[in-house]
């Protein structure tokens, strides 16, 4: 699977698809601007890729969404905070639904990772909880409701990324427990989705008590012994990307390609640069002549992806529910509202001051946070609104803020935990988390969790802030049921 540039399919690229059987593609924000520019591209990805084509992309929901203009799908957590099934299962199809009308077959979602590490910082709402069995029985209807409208899921990121404090794109992470334990966090939601789910996404994370030298992209012993032998799971295996440095800065592309397609991966994510994909294909070339790969293992990875393609058909088709499905959305944002501290309402016309970071910004994996002119554009539907905004958390005297009787609002606006400096001086009337729900533990202060920043998810504070809507939602994770701290 690659990765392309640019928001048109260069003839140099749709070359080296069709010189390679190349049958996999992964599209990101850069490669899309409207529905009309993607499906013109989704087209002539299928022309080039031919009938057995899987174009995919990263449409979880929350921050983590590709086509940003499709109704916008509540985050896993959100899902988990309202715990109900019938929600997620409706979500799935929505999201579904929007994807296949630009042309794809293949989502990378749901998230299987059990985060219950607070200071995880690449997972945390992108997880539908803590407990092994609500958060899968959650992800599976999510899954359930995909497959329904026609697109197949992939899971990840098997065996569990959820317990790290590393991200994977920039760093080798590592957990380190007993298997016993593993069995019974980590693993359990992949092995209960190993029976139904099409595909499984790899992580590039060491876990010692079963292979201490290989990443589990890269170990036989977890995606053939364990995935393939024990759990017989006979769906498709890919990797995560394989540009991510924690693999690429180890062991090199072509390499690392190679180690995973031996230890058990059927499709190697090559979205790195063009030169880096000529150098997987090359690496997966040499090993098949030498042997290193034997061709009847070849075949049998084939024969999966073949299977997934011709299951779930890639072929654009009209969008026809967008008003119903955005409906949708809108209820599971609302729904997710969480309150933590009793937040207290300012009165309508309230003189309020917002807080927030200058900047919108995107950790790489997600996209970028909401900017401070839009959510002051939603609070002054209710409030007098003044806005101050700091480049850096740490740096930001919180008591230069004027003392002329404003009701303070802070908005936590990108993943990062906040550090001690501002958890000592920060002091918000109310504060509003909407990206990082771990972020409310940073203050001793009342907060609203959103789990997203997408527009509707800034409605339901506007919902909430008129007293049309209750927070009723829950945190599907550890640590928020006793008072800020």
């Amino acid at each position: 699977m690659i990765r392309i540039a640019g928001t048109e399919l260069a003839e140099a690229t749709a070359r080296f698809v069709r010189d390679n059987e190349v049958r996999g593609a992964c599209l990101f924000r850069q490669n899309m601007t409207d529905a009309v520019q993607l499906a013109r591209l989704t087209g002539a990805l299928r022309d080039a890729m031919g009938p057995n084509a899987l174009i995919a992309l990263d449409q979880e929901g929350g921050a983590v969404v590709r086509s940003t203009w499709v109704p916008a799908p509540p985050s896993a957590m959100a899902l988990g905070a309202a715990d109900d099934a019938d929600l997620a299962y409706r979500t799935g199809a929505a999201v579904a639904r929007a994807v296949k009308s630009l042309g794809f077959n293949w989502n990378f979602a749901p998230v299987l990772d059990l985060n219950n590490n607070p200071h995880n910082p690449v997972i945390a709402e992108r997880s539908f909880g803590a407990d092994p069995q609500r958060a899968t029985e959650l992800a599976m209807a999510w899954m359930a409701g995909s497959e329904s409208e026609g697109v197949a899921c992939c899971v990840k990121h098997f065996p569990g990324h959820g317990d790290t404090h590393v991200d994977s794109h920039r760093a080798l992470p590592t957990v380190d427990k007993p298997r016993a334990e593993l069995e019974q966090f980590e693993f359990a939601p992949f092995r209960m989705a190993a029976e139904i789910a099409p595909a499984m996404m790899t992580a590039h994370i060491v876990y010692p008590a079963l292979d201490p030298e290989h990443p589990a992209t890269l170990s036989r012993r977890i995606l053939g012994d364990l995935l393939r032998g024990e759990w017989k799971y006979d769906g498709v295996v890919i990797t995560d990307g394989m540009d991510m440095h924690a693999i690429a800065g180890k062991y090199g592309v072509g390499n690392a390609a190679v180690l995973a397609l031996q230890a058990g991966a059927d499709m190697v994510m090559a979205i790195g640069s063009p030169e880096t994909q000529e150098q997987t294909v090359d690496a997966i070339a040499r090993a098949i002549e030498s042997g290193e790969l034997p061709m009847d293992e070849v075949r049998r990875k084939l024969e999966r992806l073949a299977r997934l393609a011709r299951t779930y058909e890639c072929a654009q088709c009209y969008y026809a529910a967008e008003e119903d499905d955005r409906t949708v959305m809108a209820e599971g944002w609302q729904r997710a509202l969480t309150a933590r501290g009793n937040p207290q309402r300012p009165p309508q016309g309230a003189k309020v001051r917002l807080v927030m970071r200058q900047d919108a910004v995107s950790d790489g994996v997600s996209e970028a946070g909401v900017t401070a002119s839009v959510l002051s554009k939603v609070l002054a539907r209710r409030f007098d609104v003044d806005v101050v905004t700091y480049a850096d958390a740490e740096a930001f005297d919180w008591n230069s803020l004027p003392d002329d009787g404003r009701f303070v609002i802070l908005a936590s606006t990108s993943r990062v935990r906040y550090g001690p400096k501002a958890k000592a001086a920060f002091k918000p009337d109310l504060h509003l988390a909407l990206w990082n729900p771990y972020q409310a533990l940073d203050f001793d202060a009342p907060a609203l969790i959103t789990y997203g920043f997408a527009a509707p998810a800034l409605d339901a504070v506007d919902g909430w802030l008129s007293g049309a809507l209750e927070a009723n939602g829950h945190v599907p994770v550890p640590g928020f049921t006793a008072p800020p701290q």
